[in-house]
């Protein structure tokens, strides 16, 4: 591979940086909200399956004991 100098290695870089589309602050704040929401969601979910794994084991224990 083909070495650059570091002055070149910087005109690379900003060139590729100047071509990223960065986001609004409005896109941010949605994208930001929706992931709460899913991880809270996730959450509840994933709680939910705790405690009804649970009620089964130990309805499943207190057939067996």
């Amino acid at each position: 591979m083909a070495r650059t100098n570091p002055l070149q290695f910087v005109q690379q870089v900003r060139a590729e940086v100047a071509k990223v589309v960065w986001p609004t602050r409005r896109e941010v704040l949605l994208t930001t909200v929706m992931v709460f929401i899913m991880a809270t969601l996730t959450a509840i979910f994933f709680a939910l399956v705790d405690l009804a794994i649970r009620g089964g084991l130990q309805g499943l224990l207190g057939i067996f004991s």
